[in-house]
């Protein structure tokens, strides 16, 4: 586990141990530059997006991306935070995909509203971005050590030293003896989210190339992460997901959003939506 990659040298803004580099932190930075890139090149050159909005409108969408993940993970966890400064610091942790993925559509429809773009073609340009965003900041949570998996010993079933969120709940719990070495072995859902999102990329490309009316890379994206997240919460350990009648928040919201993309499918395959050959500049998609 290596949550903190290296330290900037000497009194670093205070620091005298030098200021900490985490590891999920870069990862993030890396796929948000990565995101930068995808949705800008598939917006700008694919779909007719003037290039002075695009920037603008991914800068909306990640900060309300970001802004949304913090606030379902606040939400879900309100008895961890004492003051409203707590609920503003990240250095410990604390961001739901799925709050991100809300925050940032709401915050991309504003955006394509106020400059009168087609938010189902954003969408569809963003969707490829996501994958790789899963892809990248799930490895993070693996070297962090959070969103672990339940206990399982299957040859690859990973361990967590002392001092991990894994280690910590269990020894909480009463399952691991005093100074154990590492935490039981639980499902690596780390990786398997990571492969997730590499799997949503590929599909999100793929329909990319075969679609036939914006939004249906979109929808696409949103249906197949429902489905994939709702299985792979069944694996997960961690205790700060929040959970309602039996059902962890992430699957609450990935039921609501799969049959809210599935009424948006068929709206869209029944030729409702805007066709590829309109330019995105003009009226927004009603």
């Amino acid at each position: 586990m290596y949550p903190i990659l290296f330290r900037l040298p000497g009194d670093w803004m205070g620091s005298a141990a030098g200021f900490p580099v985490f590891s999920y932190g870069v990862l993030l930075g890396i796929s948000t530059i990565l995101g930068w890139f995808i949705s800008r090149a598939l917006a700008e050159r694919r779909d007719g997006f003037p290039s002075e909005k695009t920037g603008w409108l991914f800068v909306v969408s990640v900060a309300s991306a970001m802004v949304g993940a913090r606030l379902l993970y606040v939400v879900t966890n309100l008895e961890r935070f004492a003051t409203f400064r707590q609920m503003l610091q990240l250095s410990d942790g604390g961001l739901v995909a799925y709050g991100g993925f809300l925050g940032g559509f709401l915050g991309a429809w504003v955006g394509c509203a106020s400059a009168r773009l087609s938010i189902l073609a954003w969408g569809d340009a963003a969707a490829p971005a996501m994958g790789i965003g899963l892809f990248l900041t799930r490895i993070g949570c693996l070297l962090y050590g959070c969103d672990y998996g339940k206990p399982f010993s299957g040859p690859w079933a990973v361990r967590f030293p002392p001092g991990s969120p894994a280690y910590n709940t269990q020894r909480v719990e009463g399952l691991l003896p005093e100074h154990a070495p590492y935490s039981l072995p639980v499902h690596p859902t780390q990786v398997y989210e990571s492969a997730v999102g590499l799997v949503l990329f590929v599909l999100a490309m793929w329909v990319w190339r075969r679609r036939t009316r914006r939004g249906e890379v979109m929808v696409a994206f949103t249906m197949a992460y429902a489905v994939l997240r709702f299985l792979l919460e069944l694996l997960r350990g961690d205790e700060q997901r929040g959970s309602y009648g039996g059902l962890s928040t992430s699957q609450i919201l990935g039921l609501v959003t799969f049959t809210a993309a599935a009424a948006l499918w068929i709206w869209i395959r029944r030729g409702a939506a805007t066709p590829l050959h309109d330019t995105p500049g003009g009226p927004r998609v009603r």
